[in-house]
C-alpha cells in the first residue's frame, strides 16, 4: 500500500494531466479522439497520449482531451475531432502519434487547419 503523501502525488500528477472542465467552456479547446475498438485497434491510444503530451507541454490549459465511442467510419480510423470556439468541428483522419504536433502547433495553437489529415481531403481522392 502507498503512504498518503505518495497516494496525494499521484492525484496531483493524474489531476494535471486531465484538464478539468474551466468555468468559461466558450473559450475551452476539445480534442475528441475515437477510442472504439475499431479506433484502439488503428492506433488510437498512442494519438490520444500523444494529443496530452503535447498539450501538457505547450501549457494549454484551456485545452482538454477526451475520448469518444465508435464515430462510424472505422476505414478512417484513428479519428480525431478539434472543437475550436466560434469554429466549426475539424475531423482528421488517419491520425498517428508523428501528426499530433502539427496539429497541435498548426490548428490548436495558430487556427489553420492541417487540411491535408482531414477527412475532407481523404474524402476528395
Amino acid at each position: 500500500m502507498k503512504s498518503l503523501a505518495e497516494l496525494e502525488a499521484i492525484r496531483q500528477k493524474t489531476l494535471s494531466r486531465i484538464n478539468l472542465r474551466k468555468e468559461d467552456e466558450s473559450e475551452a479547446i476539445r480534442v475528441v479522439v475515437g477510442m472504439a475498438t475499431c479506433g484502439i485497434a488503428a492506433g488510437a491510444r498512442p494519438v490520444m497520449l500523444a494529443f496530452m503530451d503535447e498539450i501538457s507541454k505547450r501549457n494549454l490549459s484551456h485545452a482538454t482531451v477526451s475520448q469518444t465511442g465508435c464515430i462510424g467510419m472505422c476505414r478512417l480510423e484513428p479519428m480525431v475531432d478539434v472543437y475550436l470556439p466560434g469554429k466549426e468541428k475539424v475531423t482528421y483522419v488517419h491520425m498517428t502519434p508523428e501528426k499530433v504536433g502539427r496539429v497541435v502547433a498548426e490548428h490548436i495553437v495558430n487556427g489553420r487547419v492541417v487540411e491535408e489529415y482531414t477527412i475532407g481531403a481523404t474524402e476528395d481522392k
